[in-house]
């Protein structure tokens, strides 16, 4: 049945809209980084500024530490991302294949983890890091956020483990496969998208953080983006321009990242929406 031309207008001009509304605040990050500090406040309301400038990016790359920083979240971004997903699959591939005794107990005591504000952990955090050292360290951010993060993304891996039918891996045994073959060569392949959505919601997630990289991270050479972006609030005011810049560069790494995974995250996305 062919829809209604009136439909598909009405349909194209509200993603249109949506579209418009979702991109403006990219296309006003944009255009305060390019816009000289003496225009900035003289045509902060215009849609674009009468003159433009590359200034505020020459900076941020070549005379502050945000390229230390883009480094850093980098690693820890990329390294939660691997280990969590790593972690999810074993996880969710036991929760939906295996009967053991506690399971549900575990189930539930993962979802409980999810319930506790952030903040609350803050201080236990910190006196269990300290003595290991791993207070200002990355490999402790990365930990923390491997914590943090794991119980959804097993969650989530279990979901899509369940959608792959158990009769594909018995099949797979019976001719000859053991578990870990089957698991390799049928199962794997089969919850790709489960894996790209994974890796790109914790990643997301490592990217953004905040709260725990303020908290737990105290030299410049640590600091991830996030904080570092705090450093150009200072007592006089706030650098505008520069730090909009940072935030543009910013965006340059998960989109790199998000393109080679963008394949396996959409079909992810769109078979956890339909999944009954």
């Amino acid at each position: 049945m062919t829809a209604h031309p009136i439909a598909v207008t009405l349909r194209l001009l509200a993603l249109a809209f949506y579209l418009a509304l979702a991109m403006f605040p990219l296309f006003w990050l944009v255009k305060i980084s390019v816009t000289p500090d003496d225009l900035l406040y003289r045509e902060g309301t215009t849609l674009w500024p009468s003159r433009t400038t590359w200034e505020n990016y020459r900076f941020v790359i070549e005379n502050s530490p945000f390229p230390v920083y883009f480094k850093n979240s980098v690693i820890v971004s990329v390294g939660t991302s691997i280990i969590v997903t790593v972690l999810a699959s074993a996880i969710g591939y036991a929760f939906s294949r295996f009967r053991f005794a506690g399971k549900r107990a575990v189930m539930i005591l993962l979802v409980i983890t999810q319930l506790f504000p952030l903040v609350m952990v803050i201080t236990p955090l910190y006196r269990l890091l300290a003595p290991l050292g791993l207070v200002d360290s990355l490999t402790g951010l990365i930990a923390v956020y491997t914590a943090f993060n794991l119980p959804f993304a097993a969650f989530l891996m279990n979901s899509f483990f369940d959608g792959v039918p158990v009769e594909l891996e018995q099949a797979a045994m019976i001719d000859g496969c053991t578990r870990l073959q089957a698991l390799r060569r049928i199962i794997l392949p089969l919850t790709l998208p489960g894996i790209g959505a994974t890796l790109g919601f914790v990643f997301t997630a490592a990217w953004s953080e905040l709260l725990f990289a303020l908290m737990l991270i105290n030299s410049d050479g640590q600091k991830t983006f996030a904080v570092g972006l705090i450093t150009f609030i200072g007592k006089s005011g706030v650098d505008w321009g520069q730090m909009m810049a940072a935030a543009v560069l910013a965006l340059i790494p998960p989109a790199i990242f998000f393109s080679f995974i963008q394949r396996y995250l959409v079909r992810g996305l769109t078979a956890g929406a339909v999944k009954a």
